[in-house]
This record gives C-alpha cells, structure tokens and sequence, in this order.
C-alpha cells in the first residue's frame, strides 16, 4: 500500500471578471489579429502547454484567419528589482478547426529563454486535437538537465458523472542521475494528476489527485507538474463577487 499524504485545502477565491482580462491593445494587421496584454491569450496542445507566469507579465500574440499564430511572452517571478528572474517564451504554431464536424488539430514549437539566469534555452514541440467536445495533448520537451514527456486528456463533462474530467501524465528523463543521502541514485521519474470539476450554486468546484512515482527521500529529486511530490488529494472552491 503506496504511503498516501492526504491533503485537504479549501481555498475561497473571490475575484471579478474584470480582474481576469488585462488586454492592453488589440489590432488587425493585414489579417493578422495582433493581441498586446498582461494576461496570456493563449495555451497551446489544446491546454497542455502554455506561457511561464511571474509577479509581472506580458506578451504579444498573432493569430492569422488561416491558423497560422506565433507571438512572445514575459514573466518576471522575482521579488524585486535586484532579484530578477526573467524568462522570455517565443512560440509559433498552427490550428485548425473543421467546420461543424467536431474535430480539430494544432502543432507547434515553443522556445523557453531564461535572460537573467546563465541557463540554457530549452524547446518544447507539441500537437493536440479535439475530438467531439473532447481534447488530447502531448509535447516533449528539451531541457539543459533533462527531458519531459507529457500527455493531457480532457473529456469535458462525463455524462455518469455529471462533472468535468481531466487527465495528465508526465515522464521525466534526467541528463545526469540525482544521487541521494542513501547512495541511490534516481535516473527518471513520472507524475500523473485527476481533475474533476463542477458549478454549483454559482460556485466553480475543482477536485484533484495528485501523485509520483517518487517516495520518501527520492522526492528531493522531483521537479515537475505537481505541487506535492507524495501523494495528494485537493479541494478548491472559487465564487465571483460581482
């Protein structure tokens, strides 16, 4: 029986609708729709991979009539002007949607710049489709200390359960094993999440579980898509005020 850390938060987030869409400037640029703003416009692979979030964003996103997209985005997680933590993201894609059958693709490249940091760059390739209400994602990513596999499903709401349903799975490959205070050495480790989620009472309520295959001192080596290494288990509640 897997050791199972079970976690129980319940987080009333109250915000306003105006709060959620910081567009700065928005043109037509000979059919291209030009999108200038704090708040990210986009997420690629049909959700699964989008642009870092910092203290202080901003990006520029293109969108041609034909699919075609590419834009940059900005994020600065530092907490002051002598602590900066720059990371620049410069992505181009394309997405295509058929008329009224329910089915669509998109494919494309993210470059993930670090400017304050003496890192290097790393590149991520990812695809999507949505199928009937339903989207699929995967991406592989090329980092400088390893590389990452990720696969996303979201099945919109399931009709027995009457909920949202959402799945992830990441594979992570490391460049050079992480040798522990006991002398083991990890060399690779996986991740996986469940969301489920559903409205009520105007309040949007979002469930998930959380794990690795990581456990005890092995998690001083996890690095990935949970905020938990052990297994966990989250209840979240948000409600507008407005």
């Amino acid at each position: 029986m897997p050791n199972l850390s079970w976690l129980a938060f319940f987080v009333a987030a109250f915000t306003t609708g105006a709060a959620t869409a910081q567009t700065l400037l928005q043109r037509d640029l000979g059919g291209f729709d030009m999108t200038l703003g704090t708040t990210q416009t986009r997420t690629m692979a049909q959700g699964l991979v989008k642009p870092s979030n910092g203290a202080v964003n901003g990006g520029l996103d293109f969108t041609h009539d034909t699919g075609l997209y590419f834009g940059q985005w900005t994020a600065n997680s530092g907490s002051s002007a002598d602590n900066l933590s720059i990371e620049m993201d410069t992505y181009a894609g394309y997405k295509h949607r058929f008329a009224s059958s329910g089915y669509g693709y998109e494919f494309g490249l993210i470059n993930y710049d670090h400017v304050t940091q003496d890192v290097d760059p790393s590149r991520e390739i990812y695809s999507g489709v949505s199928i009937f209400g339903s989207r699929f994602g995967a991406a592989f990513a090329n980092n400088p200390d390893r590389s990452n596999t990720s696969l996303y499903a979201d099945l919109g709401t399931t009709p027995v359960l009457g909920m949202g349903l959402s799945m992830r799975y990441g594979n992570y490959m490391l460049n050079s094993p992480v040798t522990l205070a006991s002398g083991d050495m990890v060399r690779s480790y996986n991740d996986w999440s469940v969301n489920l989620t559903r409205k009520w009472a105007d309040t949007q309520f979002n469930f998930s579980y959380t794990g690795t295959s990581l456990r005890g001192q092995d998690c001083s080596s996890y690095s990935g898509h949970n905020a938990y290494c052990d297994n966990a288990l989250l209840l979240r509640a948000s409600h507008p005020l407005f």
